[in-house]
């Protein structure tokens, strides 16, 4: 096994043809910046190594990737409101990067999946979860507009009504469910997530690993420009909703595990 690159909330690691990428932020995985871009430039350094052929997203802790933490600012990068308002510094522009990447990858969801947690769990192309997966586009509940290009990726996956369901109302889908509407697709108890992603990347490794990258970039074709495309209209609707009473209404209720009072204004 070695390992690839110095990382400060993530190890990647390369077994064989199949690398592990690891979130190395528990209990929860918070995102931020920070986090996207060091998966960004990990994913590009698998892309570039010849002996990479599948890629596997996994995460230590409860949760997956339980999205931002709005609670104490951690999920914001530190820039000035102004800055942070352009879409050349948001950390959507590290997720397009994702996007990007050229070598298949699949997701061991083995917790919850929430907010941008979901749209970080929509770039693997194959999900693996268990029966304690929480699937989660909470948006709405926060005062707050989709982001993370699920506006584009959500009804890929599940189809348009599911998406909007999902969208709307920001109910948590277990893992069954997720798997039915195809959100996922393998679902497996809890400790064997991680081994049964290692073993469809493995799966994927025994193919050509020049067939697997053209065919994975013509199934693909465009995404990356589709996402960029969405992620700049999401940003642009959450910054308008950013200074609502709404929005902090949304985000105290959330902290005190409460539904929110919502006004419209």
């Amino acid at each position: 096994m070695t390992k690839i690159g110095e990382f400060d909330d993530i190890e990647v690691t390369l077994d064989g043809h199949v690398a592990l990428i690891e979130i190395q932020r528990p209990p929860h995985n918070f995102f931020d910046h920070a986090l996207i871009g060091q998966l960004a430039t990990a994913c590009e350094l698998l892309d570039d190594n010849v002996e990479c052929r599948s890629i596997v997203l996994a995460a230590q802790g409860k949760s997956f990737c339980a999205g931002a933490n709005f609670g104490d600012g951690s999920g914001q990068r530190i820039l000035t409101v102004e800055e942070d308002k352009k879409p050349e510094n948001h950390l959507y522009q590290e997720a397009v990067r994702l996007f990007s990447n050229k070598k298949p990858i699949v997701g061991a969801i083995q917790g919850a999946a929430i907010g941008g947690g979901l749209g970080l769990a929509l770039v693997p192309d194959f999900r693996v979860t268990c029966p304690e997966g929480r699937f989660s586009a909470n948006f709405t509940r926060l005062g707050f507009h989709p982001g993370f290009g699920l506006t584009h990726t959500l009804p890929l996956l599940v189809g348009q009504q599911n998406a909007t369901m999902m969208m709307y109302t920001g109910r948590r889908i277990k893992g069954e469910e997720a798997v039915q509407m195809g959100l996922a697709d393998v679902l497996v108890p809890l400790d064997q997530v991680r081994s049964a992603a290692m073993d469809l990347a493995k799966e994927i490794a025994i193919s050509s690993p020049l067939g697997v990258v053209e065919t994975r970039a013509t199934m693909r074709a465009g995404l990356a420009d589709r996402v960029r495309a969405a992620t700049d209209h999401e940003l642009t609707i959450q910054n308008q909703l950013r200074v609502t009473e709404d929005f902090q209404e949304g985000i105290k209720a959330a902290s005190e595990r409460r539904d929110p009072n919502f006004m419209g204004r």
